[in-house]
């Protein structure tokens, strides 16, 4: 059965399986009414980081200014690729026959926000997968599991965006960049554990790939998707972010049978946390 999210959380009884405890005061609707949003999205302009392999975003101004009639005209269009800049990957992307952008349940898409702070260990590898051993250390320390909650990633790589050398390993572009690529990603093994012995609703993270920059076989990704859990990428700076409490809100463009698309992702930190 689903626990009511904004009434419940999960906690761990030392013995026991996890046991259903009231959420603490500071995660009431009241609280959230006085607290504030955070945005954790990238901006879609000329420097948006994508994939070596597609095209970045564009903008095409059609009119601005005083039309004829004398009141003033804006209108653009624009043309991107699915998977850039801050997006949803919906399952189908790396599963055959799972939901599409357009079919995801937006209750997947909303709901508290854990952070996992892997910073230290990223910075000592750039290259670093994130395993099950440190999300078990994040429940450890925080006595509860990791069920039905959107589980961020924080690796630290925000700060470097939009510096795209930084960012992905390489300033390359076209095929021979991918093998280039050199970024902290999460483990297969941790994918599948979180998948078998957990149920989140989404997992983000703030690197341009759920897989780490070497990955050949997207193993994070099948899996996930496979289990049809929705993958958020290129996740913006997410250091005022507590370690658990925030309430995200991600909704990715509706793209009828898309593999993914652009999103606007957001925090609202409880009055605790302003």
């Amino acid at each position: 059965m689903r626990l009511p999210l904004a009434t419940t959380v999960v906690a761990i009884v030392a013995g026991c399986g996890p046991a259903v405890t009231p959420r603490p005061a500071a995660l009431t609707a009241a609280a959230f009414s006085a607290g504030r949003w955070i945005d954790l999205t990238h901006a879609f302009g000329a420097d948006t980081i994508y994939w070596p392999t597609e095209k970045g975003f564009v903008l095409e101004q059609e009119f601005a200014g005083p039309n004829p009639k004398g009141y003033y005209y804006a209108a653009n269009r624009i043309t991107t690729a699915e998977h850039g800049g801050t997006h949803l990957d919906a399952p189908r992307h790396f599963a055959a026959g799972r939901k599409t952008s357009d079919q995801i349940d937006p209750a997947r898409l909303v709901g508290e926000a854990v952070v996992v702070d892997v910073t230290m260990r990223c910075a000592a590898d750039s290259a670093y997968e994130i395993t099950s051993d440190d999300l078990v250390a994040w429940e450890r320390d925080h006595g509860r599991q990791l069920v039905d909650v959107i589980v961020l990633l924080k690796t630290g790589w925000a700060a470097k965006w939009p510096d795209r050398g930084a960012y992905l390993g390489t300033a390359a572009t076209g095929p021979e960049a991918v093998a280039q690529l050199r970024f902290p990603g999460l483990a297969p093994e941790a994918a599948r554990w979180l998948v078998q012995q957990r149920r989140i609703r989404a997992i983000g993270i703030d690197t341009a790939s759920i897989d780490h920059g070497p990955s050949t076989h997207f193993g994070a990704h099948v899996i996930l998707c496979g289990a049809e859990v929705p993958i958020f990428e290129n996740v913006a700076d997410l250091s005022l972010l507590p370690p658990q409490g925030a309430f995200v809100v991600a909704l990715p463009m509706k793209i009828a049978g898309g593999s993914g698309g652009p999103l606007r992702i957001v925090a609202r930190l409880p009055e605790s946390d302003r």
